[in-house]
């Protein structure tokens, strides 16, 4: 019962971190559209014992270091180039990341990002894709933005496919809310590269 609770409730947060930057881009009034692009899809079920299949499992640790990688990308950019862009949504990518911790622990599967550092990852070809990120988005702001753009139209695929795969109804609603979420990150970075 109480992951159940805890799952529902870190559901109510997921996309809270949209709201709260939506100031976060030159002064623009919202780099997320409307507030009905923020609506939460409600968790409509209790936590299943079906025991999870392969691709489950590959998703659920693959997409608990893919936000990793978003998030580590983020800071790394937000310290190269103090755009406000990235220290924000690096936010909203520890709250995802965080979400898949949930999901690890309530499904008893290990943290891919256990005791790894900032930059750090198990995955090797996570590893590869965030250097390649960082040296790519340090050329220029405008590769960091770009490097944003890349980060979230991989996110997106990625979990529509993980969605695709899932016959858990606490998976696909966690999912649901990230895809969300990274619509709305797309949207700002889309929206900042047009404003150069």
């Amino acid at each position: 019962m109480i992951k159940k609770l805890s799952i529902f409730a870190f559901l109510a947060l997921i996309l809270l971190p949209a709201g709260v930057m939506a100031a976060g881009v030159q002064g623009s009034s919202s780099i997320y559209g409307s507030p009905d692009d923020r609506a939460i899809t409600p968790f409509v079920s209790s936590v299943q014992t079906v025991v999870l299949t392969d691709d489950e499992t590959y998703w659920l640790t693959y997409m608990r270091e893919e936000e990793k990688v978003a998030r580590d990308v983020y800071l790394y950019l937000n310290e190269k180039w103090n755009v406000r862009i990235f220290k924000n949504i690096a936010a909203s990518e520890q709250t995802h990341m965080d979400a898949i911790k949930i999901l690890l622990d309530t499904h008893s599967l290990p943290d891919p990002a256990a005791g790894n550092r900032r930059g750090e990852f198990t995955n090797p070809d996570l590893q590869e894709l965030y250097n390649d990120l960082i040296r790519q988005g340090s050329s220029s702001k405008v590769e960091a933005l770009k490097m944003g753009v890349i980060i979230e139209e991989t996110d997106i695929d990625d979990l529509n496919e993980g969605i695709a795969t899932t016959r858990h109804t606490d998976i696909r609603t966690v999912y649901s809310n990230l895809l969300q979420g990274s619509l709305n990150h797309l949207d700002a970075f889309e929206s900042s590269l047009a404003k150069l």
